[in-house]
């Protein structure tokens, strides 16, 4: 795994990306309907297709496609915190799996003593939820949730904010997230993007012709990848 050394600092997304959670934020997102007597149609396609474009995308549709939620409970804060303590208890209660690759090359980063970070937009009451789970997310140094910054992802605010703290100068960066959301915050960075997912998102091609490297899980990256 030498292509590490070819960067000085590491970005990392989490939901997703180091964790395999998203089929569980889809859940509580269900459960939460569930508690105000309504079901969630969307299957986990849909829903992964507003949840990784906008912070205000899934919000929105859930108000066009279920409006009797908001008569019932009008604030969109209160709706979000009973989503973000079922999102816990299930992942306090349930196994919750890294991602492909991710032990390897977190180890790896660790036995190189190569600067790295989470930048996130979840919450800090979450991300240590899972660092308990998994022990090697705390070799990870640096954490950025999202009581860290303003603007969530797509903005850059989190990873500007990041590279503020960690980047000196001529150090190269890499960025690594699994979203289509996640990558349009990097490449407004001096991040190198990267994308890790199966998804087969349209964007990719176009993020590509602007530089960003796809690779569908961390156990492709070979240390030709980056030239």
């Amino acid at each position: 795994m030498n292509w590490i050394n070819s960067f000085h600092l590491f970005l990392f997304d989490f939901d997703g990306l180091l964790v395999n959670t998203e089929e569980v934020h889809y859940l509580a997102y269900q459960k939460m309907c569930a508690s105000y007597g309504l079901k969630m149609e969307w299957n986990f396609e849909e829903y992964c297709t507003l949840a990784h474009y906008s912070a205000d995308a899934l919000k929105n549709k859930l108000k066009k496609n279920y409006p009797q939620l908001f008569e019932k409970e009008p604030n969109w804060s209160v709706l979000y915190a009973k989503k973000k303590e079922i999102v816990i208890d299930l992942m306090k209660n349930g196994p919750i799996s890294l991602m492909p690759g991710v032990e390897q090359l977190l180890l790896h980063l660790e036995k190189a003593k190569i600067k790295r970070c989470v930048v996130t937009n979840s919450p800090k009451e979450l991300v240590d939820v899972l660092k308990v789970k998994h022990k090697v997310l705390q070799t990870i140094p640096h954490w950025f949730t999202r009581e860290d910054y303003t603007e969530p992802k797509p903005h850059p605010e989190s990873y500007l904010h990041a590279i503020k703290k960690l980047h000196s100068e001529n150090e190269r960066i890499v960025g690594f997230e699994d979203t289509p959301r996640g990558i349009t915050a990097l490449l407004k960075t001096p991040a190198q993007p990267v994308l890790i997912c199966t998804t087969k998102y349209p964007e990719i091609s176009e993020f590509k012709k602007n530089g960003v490297f796809h690779f569908n899980t961390f156990e492709d990256i070979n240390d030709s990848s980056f030239g």
